[in-house]
């Protein structure tokens, strides 16, 4: 048997230490100077940074006026924005001209509306269906009569006093929760095998595309009461609300209408093997797959519709940039350099909140759904 043991019989030489592939300096080699062109470019970003960020600090934080302070401090040379001006008037800026002893009905709205919707963004929280019919039919009925009032002794406070973030969030969210099933109708209905269906849906979706928002809005505000009888009126916060659900839906249809094209055509034809009916073939097999695949669309035009609600202007309603506006241009007693600049910063700040609130969400949407393609 042969012995096929070995022993050394000479020290080898040591060797360096291995390349060390963790921690902040190896993220840096790998992901900001891997190449000469990285490295140029990483210090250039550098270099850009340190130009820019040091006045951008100065004028939010470092030489601000903040809340508690004085129109005084805000006219100084080098007063940066002005945040005590949003501190002083931000009632102004959530709630208009609504009277402020009625305060609590909106703040009641709102504590509501997030008491409904929260748990119905929550996948794992139960009674998905309760909820939905809550928020979507219960809640908007009680968050008129609250907010106008009228019923049970509630002051009457006419849409005319609506104003600030309250119009933009109402605006928005009634024009997602009809926009959106209106427009799977609408999309279901250009697909349709009738004529007259499809007719009739191709030219609404053709129409309402072919124009901006803001010609829907003043057909609305200026050239609507002109069609109804003598006498009658249509509240002018109606017909925002109108406007803006119609062309929100005829978008919204287009992206529903490109998810019903990307199914394969076997699932129609499984579906309708199974023995199901249209609506039951659309509902439990078709829909969801093609909504599943559009949810980047979808959450685009949501956030396209909210930001869109700047326009109701054009009816005479105040939404919060029009309040931010408003306010710029009548509190004389806050004029300052930078007073008007950092109205306009606080409405952009919450546009950007809501935006990007949307935007996180529906990307946590698509990571959950996307079960057919994990590895």
């Amino acid at each position: 048997m042969t012995d096929i043991g070995f022993v050394r019989t000479d020290m080898v030489e040591a060797r360096p230490a291995p390349v060390r592939t963790s921690g902040a300096l190896a993220w840096m080699k790998k992901n900001l100077f891997a190449t000469p062109l990285d490295s140029v470019l990483t210090v250039l970003g550098v270099a850009f940074l340190l130009w820019v960020v040091p006045p951008l600090y100065g004028f939010f934080l470092g030489n601000a006026v903040m809340p508690g302070g004085t129109v005084e401090q805000c006219r100084m040379e080098n007063a940066g924005a002005c945040w005590a001006y949003i501190a002083a008037e931000m009632n102004f800026f959530i709630y208009g001209f609504y009277p402020a002893v009625e305060f609590w009905r909106p703040n009641l709205v709102f504590a509501l509306g997030a008491l409904l919707l929260v748990p119905l963004l929550i996948p794992k929280v139960p009674f998905k269906r309760v909820n939905a019919v809550l928020l979507l039919l219960i809640y908007p009925v009680v968050s008129y009569i609250l907010l106008a009032g009228g019923p049970f002794g509630l002051r009457v406070v006419p849409t005319e006093q609506w104003g600030g973030l309250l119009v933009t969030l109402i605006i928005s969210v009634v024009g997602i929760a009809l926009s959106f099933p209106i427009g799977i109708v609408l999309a279901l209905g250009r697909q349709s095998q009738l004529p007259i269906i499809k007719t009739a849906c191709v030219m609404f979706i053709e129409l309402i595309r072919a124009v901006p928002l803001i010609s829907i809005l003043f057909m609305a505000s200026v050239m609507l009461p002109l069609f109804m009888p003598q006498g009658m009126t249509i509240d002018k916060f109606l017909r925002a609300l109108v406007g803006v659900t119609l062309f929100t839906s005829a978008y919204l249809a287009e992206v529903v209408r490109g998810g019903l094209q990307a199914i394969p055509r076997g699932q129609y034809e499984a579906a309708a093997a199974l023995g199901l009916g249209y609506w039951q073939r659309m509902w439990f097999i078709i829909l969801p797959q093609a909504l599943k695949y559009v949810i980047p669309g979808i959450v685009n035009n949501f956030i396209s519709l909210f930001k869109d609600t700047s326009l109701v202007y054009i009816v005479g309603m105040r939404d919060l940039l029009e309040a931010v506006k408003t306010k710029n241009d009548s509190a004389i007693e806050w004029q300052s350099a930078n007073t008007a600049t950092t109205g306009y910063i606080f409405a952009a700040m919450v546009f950007w909140v809501f935006c990007f609130g949307m935007s996180r969400y529906s990307i946590f949407m698509e990571r959950r759904l996307n079960t057919g393609y994990k590895r």
